[in-house]
C-alpha cells in the first residue's frame, strides 16, 4: 500500500472517529436526500409546496382536518418521477376543499366547506358524484369513458342505481379523507412541513454552486500566483485585497443588484465573493510546494505548468481546501437566508428558510412563533452540519493528531 493511499485511510478513520462529523454529515446527507427528493417525498408534491388553503391559515402543529377531493375538468397526464424531483412537483388532480360538514344524498354530495375554525361554516357546496371522481368534458359527443373523462351530457342525465352506489362508495373510501399537518400550516395556509422540506433544495443549491464557483477561481488564481510568482503573484494578490477589504454581505447585495434580483442571481453573487479565501490558503500552499523534489522533477522532465498543477501541485495542496469550502457552504447558506430575508433573494413562491422567517417574524411573541423559529432551526441546524464536517475534514487532514 502507498503512502497516499495509507494517508487517505487515515483520514478516513480518524473521520469515522469523530462522533460530532459524522453526526454532521448523516443531517448534511438526510438533508441532499430532501433536496433531491422534491415532490416525491413531501406530503404537499407541489411544485414550491405552494398549495394555499385560506380557511386553513397558521393552524397549529398536529391539525387534522377532513377534505373532499374533486377532479379537474380536465384531462390529467402522469407526472415523471424526474419532473417532482429537485425544483419540480407532482400538480395534483383534484382540487381540496376542507370541510366543515357534508351529506352524501342520491347522486350528489352537498355541505359547507370549513370557515377556519371547527365552529365557523363556510361557503356551501354542491357537486353531483360524477364531478367528484372523474374529470369532465364539455364535448358533447364523447362517449362516457372508464379511462377518467365524462361530458357534460352524462353528469346531468339519469345515472344508474348500480353506478350511483359504486360513485357513492368510491367518494366515501377515496374522496374524503382526513389530512394531518404536522408541523401546522402558514399564514397562507400551506403545509409547513412541506415549505421546510421544498427550503431544503434551495439552500443546498446556493451552496453548492456557489462553492464550485468559488473553487474554480479560487483554485485558478490562488494556484498560479503561487506557482508562477512575479507580477502574475502581485496582480492577484493586490485583487484578493481589494475583495477582501469589502465586507461580504455588501458586496453580495452590490453584485445582486448588478445582475438583478433572482435566484440564479444569488449563487453567482455569493460565489463571487468566496473565491479569495480560497485563492489565499492555495496560494500559500502551492508556495510551499513549488520548489520540492518531486516538482523539481517534473520541470525536469520537460512537463507543461499545467500539467504539474494539475496533476502534482493542486492535489497536494487540496486538504485545506476541503475544511475552506465546507465552512464556505455554511456561510452561503447564511448569506442566501439574509438576502432572502431582505427581499432580494429566493423569488415567490419559491420555498426560502429566510424568506419564511421574513413572512411570520411578527409573530415571534406570539404562540404562533414557531413560524418563524422552525424556518431558522433548519438554517442553524445545516450550518452547525456543515461546520461539523469541516471540523472533522481539518482534524483528518492533521498530521500530528
Amino acid at each position: 500500500m502507498g503512502d497516499k493511499a495509507r494517508a487517505a485511510r487515515s483520514a478516513r478513520g480518524k473521520f469515522a472517529d469523530n462522533k460530532a462529523a459524522v453526526f454532521g454529515a448523516a443531517v448534511i446527507a438526510l438533508a441532499a436526500v430532501i433536496a433531491v427528493g422534491g415532490g416525491l417525498l413531501r406530503p404537499d408534491s407541489s411544485q414550491h409546496a405552494n398549495s394555499q388553503q385560506v380557511a386553513l391559515a397558521g393552524k397549529p402543529p398536529g391539525f387534522e382536518v377532513k377534505m373532499l377531493a374533486v377532479m379537474k375538468n380536465e384531462l390529467h397526464e402522469p407526472t415523471p418521477f424526474w419532473r417532482s424531483m429537485f425544483f419540480g412537483g407532482k400538480p395534483k388532480p383534484y382540487i381540496e376543499i376542507p370541510l366543515h360538514s357534508y351529506t352524501l344524498s342520491g347522486d350528489s354530495v352537498t355541505g359547507y366547506a370549513y370557515g377556519g375554525a371547527e365552529a365557523v361554516r363556510g361557503l356551501p357546496f354542491a357537486y353531483h358524484l360524477t364531478d367528484v371522481v372523474y374529470a369532465l368534458s364539455d364535448a358533447g359527443d364523447r362517449p362516457m369513458s372508464k379511462q377518467g373523462v365524462y361530458t357534460f351530457t352524462d353528469v346531468y342525465g339519469a345515472v344508474r342505481e348500480a353506478e350511483r352506489g359504486s360513485l357513492t362508495g368510491t367518494v366515501e373510501d377515496d374522496r374524503i379523507y382526513n389530512k394531518r399537518f404536522l408541523l401546522g400550516t402558514d399564514k397562507f395556509g400551506r403545509d409547513m412541513l412541506s415549505r421546510l422540506m421544498a427550503g431544503t433544495i434551495v439552500s443546498l443549491s446556493v451552496g453548492l454552486i456557489s462553492v464550485l464557483i468559488s473553487l474554480v477561481l479560487g483554485l485558478s488564481l490562488g494556484a498560479a500566483a503561487g506557482y508562477f510568482g512575479g507580477w502574475i503573484d502581485d496582480g492577484i494578490t493586490w485583487l484578493i485585497n481589494v475583495v477582501w477589504s469589502v465586507p461580504t454581505l455588501l458586496l453580495v447585495i452590490a453584485i445582486t443588484f448588478a445582475l438583478g434580483k433572482g435566484f440564479v442571481q444569488v449563487f453567482v453573487a455569493v460565489g463571487l465573493t468566496m473565491w479569495v479565501e480560497v485563492a489565499r490558503v492555495v496560494r500559500g500552499q502551492v508556495m510551499g510546494i513549488r520548489n520540492l523534489e518531486y516538482v523539481e522533477a517534473a520541470r525536469a522532465l520537460g512537463y507543461s505548468s499545467f500539467r504539474i498543477l494539475s496533476r502534482h501541485v493542486v492535489p497536494n495542496a487540496i486538504g485545506p481546501v476541503l475544511v475552506i469550502s465546507a465552512a464556505n457552504f455554511a456561510s452561503a447558506i447564511l448569506l442566501e437566508a439574509g438576502l432572502s430575508f431582505l427581499g432580494i433573494g429566493a423569488r415567490i413562491p419559491m420555498a426560502s428558510w429566510g424568506q419564511m422567517i421574513k413572512e411570520h417574524y411578527p409573530y415571534i411573541t406570539t404562540s404562533m412563533a414557531y413560524l418563524a423559529v422552525l424556518p431558522g432551526l433548519c438554517i442553524v441546524l445545516l450550518v452547525l452540519a456543515f461546520m461539523l464536517v469541516g471540523n472533522g475534514l481539518r482534524d483528518s487532514f492533521d498530521t500530528r493528531i
